[in-house]
């Protein structure tokens, strides 16, 4: 507001000119009154009052649409500022603040709090101006006609803005809380629709559904809260207003009819300003109520602002995760808005007989109720199995196929052969289109997915790391309450302990959302950890060493043969002595199965396979 002075100075000339139309229009109607009702005078001779009545009303009605105006004007300028302050403090230092939690709510922050900042300086400021001008003039023409009336306002008028002083403190308040649980609502919203496939191997979409439930009905609540204080205050202004009103009116009654000590003229104009007098107060209430929720979302801004100016300040040369855990340390192990290391519900009995509806106990195995390491790897069966994204588009066409308990195999074929669909299709991300996967004997279908998702780990590419900490996001990998130190093992095992040694917070280091701030391998490595955690009985992987250097890809691949030796491996492999050691190769070529057998066994019967094996790099295995 301090850039807008030169703006605020019209608002205040404006509003001078308008509390004096306002006086002239009573006047003149008080005087069309008198001279038509009282007088009897003709209408012919009432020509030039109408005209000036007239005017006066267009002019009023322009002055308080001028206003208005520069209240918009302000609030664009306030808001372009506000939102570029905000963007260039976010893009300043991303990597530093992608790591302090959520984008989702820097971005409602940034898009939402900024929008309903707008209140604050298009209604609340030019009508607390308007406040502070028209009513003072009001009052000081109405102690000039009538005393007593003057003192009955001067003394009920009070009452308004304290009332309202009294409800912005709680308004305030609840909209601070209200634009929290809507960033957090947010936050939570992106983080879950980023890392959605995540959340659904791992068995934690029905949970996050509840947080997002939890969230989203905290801001209705909120949100609720506001709209309650908002009725309370309208109707405690109205009662002030109505109350002020006729006690004036009764007052004038009696000096009008009783004590006849009063002309019907004053007493009239008096009536009439008298409403306008706590009408502006009343439309000031309202613009007070609007300005504490507006100011809630500033606060709001205010703070995204200090946390960047903070995180600029702290900024280090060296963008590791020890400045993560710098940025980070001070939540340690405190609730996130991922809320990622809680612990699903036990089974109730609906999903008892789901499972019963897949097979039972005995087929599937999977209930959580089992330790992780009495789990077997199950036989898995494609029988006749095809896939289409639609008419036109890409098809799928795995015929039939059995993979036995343990068995280590490999998709290989060229870029866009249909190996991802492939393993989506075996994982249960995808529904055939015909045909079906069948585990130990049992179809997968939808019904089992849950049951299916608490035997297989999926680690692609990119495997998606939730904004939380390092614990957190390793204990999302199993459906059990796990101790720390099982995380910790989790962690060794996958070669992240002395990343975590490393650390200021160890464990309790957070982590960006997306794993800003980890590298590649650091990311696989703790998809890892989440898989040595769970220990499934089926492993999937989707090229999980591509683009590594040669000693994060061995530390991969030592972890990645440990838990093999347990467990039925699928992965989509580029490396050719990763196709070496498989027990089966399955080759793809332009969305078809047309070879499956030992790596031997395909060069001496699928030309293809060998030209691709002989081609290396250039023909997708080097």
């Amino acid at each position: 507001m301090a850039a807008q002075k030169k703006r605020t100075g019209q608002i205040r000339l404006i509003s001078l000119a308008l509390g004096s139309a306002t006086i002239g229009q009573a006047v003149l109607l008080a005087e069309a009154v008198q001279r038509v009702f009282v007088e009897k005078a003709a209408l012919v001779s009432m020509v030039a009052v109408f005209a000036a009545l007239l005017a006066i009303m267009i002019v009023r009605t322009l002055l308080a649409y001028a206003n208005d105006r520069i209240g918009l004007r302000i609030a664009a300028d306030a808001k372009r500022d506000l939102r570029s302050r905000l963007l260039r403090a976010l893009t300043a230092n991303p990597l530093t603040l992608s790591r302090q939690g959520q984008a989702g709510s820097k971005i409602s922050v940034t898009l939402d709090a900024v929008d309903e900042a707008d209140g604050y300086f298009s209604q609340y400021t030019p009508k607390m101006i308007e406040a502070s001008i028209v009513p003072l003039l009001i009052l000081a023409a109405v102690f000039i006609l009538h005393f007593p009336s003057g003192l009955i306002l001067l003394f009920t008028a009070p009452f308004i803005p304290l009332f309202m002083a009294l409800i912005g403190i709680k308004t305030r308040q609840k909209s601070e809380e209200k634009f929290e649980q809507l960033a957090q609502f947010s936050g939570t919203f992106l983080d879950s629709l980023q890392g959605l496939i995540t959340l659904k191997l791992f068995g934690r979409t029905k949970q996050r559904e509840r947080e997002i439930e939890r969230s989203s009905l905290s801001y209705r609540d909120a949100t609720m809260s506001i709209l309650r204080i908002a009725f309370t205050n309208t109707f405690a202004l109205e009662a002030i207003v109505m109350l002020g009103i006729g006690i004036v009116a009764l007052e004038l009654a009696l000096q009008l009819v009783v004590f006849k000590s009063m002309q019907f003229h004053t007493a009239f104009l008096v009536l009439l300003l008298v409403p306008e007098f706590y009408n502006l107060l009343k439309v000031m209430g309202t613009a007070f109520h609007g300005g504490r929720t507006s100011m809630g979302a500033i606060r709001n801004i205010e703070v995204l602002l200090a946390e960047t100016a903070e995180a600029r300040e702290n900024k280090s040369p060296n963008e590791g995760l020890e400045e993560a855990a710098s940025a980070g340390g001070s939540a340690t192990s405190q609730e996130t808005s991922a809320n990622i290391s809680q612990v699903p519900e036990r089974p109730d009995n609906g999903e008892e007989q789901q499972a019963a509806v897949c097979g039972g106990r005995d087929t599937w195995d999977l209930l959580s109720s089992l330790n992780p390491s009495d789990r077997h790897p199950p036989a898995i069966e494609l029988r006749e199995l095809s896939f289409s994204y639609g008419e036109g588009a890409f098809e799928l066409h795995a015929d039939s196929l059995s993979i036995l308990p343990g068995q280590q195999i490999a998709i290989v074929g060229k870029s866009g052969s249909g190996k991802t669909t492939l393993l989506h299709l075996i994982a249960g991300l995808l529904p055939p289109s015909s045909g079906e996967v069948r585990v130990n004997g049992s179809p997968l279908t939808p019904a089992c997915e849950e049951e299916w998702f608490r035997r297989v780990s999926y680690i692609t590419q990119h495997p998606y790391i939730f904004s939380g900490t390092f614990a957190e996001n390793i204990a999302i990998g199993t459906d059990r309450s796990v101790s720390r130190e099982e995380i910790a093992r989790a962690a060794e095992a996958a070669g992240l302990a002395r990343l975590a040694s490393e650390l200021e917070h160890g464990y309790n280091t957070n982590v960006g959302e997306g794993g800003r701030g980890l590298s590649g391998g650091e990311k696989q490595r703790l998809a890892l950890a989440r898989a040595f955690l769970k220990r499934p009985s089926v492993l999937l992987f989707d090229e999980p060493t591509t683009g590594l250097d040669l000693h994060t890809e061995r530390i991969l691949l030592r972890s990645i043969s440990e838990l093999s030796q347990n467990a039925t491996m699928i992965t989509i492999a580029h490396r050719l002595h990763t196709i070496r050691h498989a027990d089966i190769i399955l080759f793809m070529e332009r969305g078809k199965l047309i070879g499956s057998g030992t790596h031997q066994e395909l060069l001496n019967r699928l030309p293809q396979y060998a030209d691709m094996v002989n081609l290396g790099p250039k023909g997708g295995v080097s």
